[in-house]
């Protein structure tokens, strides 16, 4: 509603106006009347007005000396003229000052909704270009792009089931259309050496054969040696500069490509594409071009295969991963091998292997691993060199959610020969169960309580997950845990209910995006798990005792946006 505050110094004219017009459907409201200039200047000085409604011929401050005054200190705001003197003097008083009409009295009433209707066009159309304004201040704040990145993350993992609240998420974010397209994803990094940990220098580039197993297009852009043996620089010291490139690249290219980093690892950097060979091969020359020429070595890039569809992403992110790890490899096989999209580990097997290792089972888990092994290898060497990978994955993001540290001859995506290495199955056996026995040993070391292990990742993944749907059967189903004990257990561990402590994280996220962010009530509802603005208003509003609007005009100092402590 837009506040309106109506000028003269006859009462009855003032209630007049207000019985001649439809505010309610012009969405105005008169909330202030004044006899004079001075009351009207204390009114404008006190509260928000957008419109006022102002006579000439008044005592104590006429209508030319007000108008003067608002021009100069409220330049913005809207005024229409009312006045029972056909005079030139008023006129150009009001034309000067920007008045949007002038009204003779008696004013009729199809002439004061005419006026109205204009007024409140102007407001409007100047009302939806500053939210413009600000949506695209937020597109470009470094807050919507890490939440934009996060949520591609969620994508290309599918911790969650897809479903209208992962479609809503997208629109927001933009990339609603990106769920009709074919996409490829790229994934670029540097890779170490066997003869050490220096990078390759382009100074004398030597092209290597594309070598993908799963799309047609792929290529390896990694230089023969250094031509400088003192320059020492390594993956760690380029990734910042590394990342700022290709952000900028995205950034800037025709074809708006999406870029994401995946904090497992941290060295490399994906794009998602549309399908187009042609375009692709041009978009990885540039990338190559740009990278090399700005940091003097060459990058290896891999393009995983094409698929459709939020619920494919997975399959292709992973496509991309395995093709960057095998881009060196001399792994044999036919091209009806190489272009097999067959998983090499199933969504189930993975989950009984993160199961076996979050109870402590090792003796399990390396029995599941050699079963695995074991099948892959018999099926073909190329099933067998990507299960090798998809298991070393799946570890190693367990061992980034537990803290685990790994070694760099640990690293299988930096270092593809290792992969080759692993070329029987109990050589990749016994570096996959090492991994593993590395978990189990720190979550063990953490805390001699397990159940303490388990609530701790509970936390963390209600921390990473918050704005998605949660509810206590998920989480205990994923921990393994029957709810009704699983729920016992988190508010002995936590000392609050599952609930409390899930509403206290996102209510800490919604203060951030209340004072930060000129998103809607219904924007940071749905951006912070809440079903919908009512309830998340109401909930605010219980927790904190004020609206989330007021906490917005004037966040008192009790708000604390602080993630609830552990």
């Amino acid at each position: 509603m837009y506040r309106v505050m109506i000028v003269d110094d006859e009462p009855e004219i003032r209630l007049g106006l207000k019985l001649k017009a439809d505010w309610d459907s012009l969405r105005l409201m008169v909330v202030a009347e004044a006899s004079n200039g001075i009351e009207a200047l204390e009114w404008l000085a006190s509260d928000a007005i957008d419109l006022v409604i102002t006579d000439m011929n008044m005592p104590v401050m006429n209508g030319v000396s007000f108008l003067e005054s608002c021009h100069e200190q409220y330049p913005g705001l809207r005024i229409i003229v009312i006045t029972g003197y056909e005079d030139f003097h008023y006129a150009r008083a009001a034309v000067r000052n920007q008045a949007r009409d002038y009204l003779l009295k008696p004013v009729a009433q199809d002439e004061l909704m005419a006026a109205l209707r204009k007024v409140t066009q102007e407001l409007n159309e100047e009302r939806n270009l500053k939210n413009e304004q600000a949506e695209v201040r937020w597109r470009l704040s470094q807050y919507y792009v890490e939440m934009k990145e996060h949520f591609i993350v969620h994508l290309v993992k599918e911790e969650l089931k897809p479903g209208q609240a992962e479609q809503e998420r997208a629109e927001l974010f933009l990339l609603r259309d990106w769920n009709e397209r074919m996409v490829s994803f790229l994934t670029i990094g540097f890779k170490e050496r066997k003869s050490g940990k220096t990078l390759t220098s382009a100074a004398a580039p030597t092209s290597l054969d594309i070598k993908h197993i799963i799309s047609p297009v792929s290529t390896s852009c990694i230089a023969a040696g250094p031509s400088n043996p003192a320059d020492t620089r390594t993956p760690d010291k380029l990734r910042l500069p590394f990342e700022m490139i290709c952000r900028e690249f995205a950034q800037l290219h025709t074809g708006q490509p999406q870029v994401f980093r995946d904090p497992n690892y941290p060295g490399l950097m994906h794009f998602i594409l549309d399908h187009d060979d042609e375009a692709t091969a041009s978009f990885v020359e540039e990338l190559r071009t740009s990278i090399s020429s700005y940091l003097s070595f060459e990058p290896a890039i891999s393009i995983g295969q094409p698929i459709s569809g939020f619920n494919k992403w997975k399959e292709g992110y992973m496509s991309s991963l395995i093709a960057w790890n095998l881009l060196e490899s001399d792994v044999g096989g036919t091209a009806k091998e190489f272009a097999d999209n067959r998983p090499a580990l199933t969504e189930d097997v993975a989950k009984i292997i993160q199961r076996q290792l979050s109870r402590g089972e090792l003796e399990l888990f390396t029995q599941t691993v050699h079963k695995e092994l074991t099948e892959a290898f018999i099926d073909s060497q190329v099933q067998f060199v990507k299960l090798v990978l998809q298991l070393y994955l799946l570890l190693d993001s367990m061992a980034y959610s537990a803290g685990v540290q790994l070694d760099a001859n640990e690293q299988l995506w930096v270092r593809p020969d290792m992969v080759l290495a692993l070329d029987t199955i109990d050589k990749a056996q016994g570096f996959l169960v090492h991994l593993g026995q590395k978990i189990d040993h720190k979550v063990k070391a953490d805390t001699e309580d397990p159940e303490q292990s388990m609530i701790q990742a509970a936390l963390q993944f209600i921390d990473s997950n918050y704005m998605y749907e949660l509810n206590l059967t998920m989480l205990a189903e994923r921990f393994s845990y029957n709810s009704s004990y699983f729920s016992e257990m988190f508010k002995s561990k936590v000392g609050k209910t599952f609930i409390q402590y899930v509403t206290e994280v996102r209510m800490a996220h919604a203060i951030r995006l209340l004072v930060d962010t000129p998103l809607s009530l219904w924007d940071i509802a749905e951006l912070t798990g809440f079903s919908n603005a009512s309830y998340f208003s109401s909930k605010f509003k219980r927790m904190y005792g004020v609206t989330p609007s007021d906490c917005r005009h004037s966040p008192p100092e009790k708000f604390n946006n602080e993630l609830p402590k552990k």
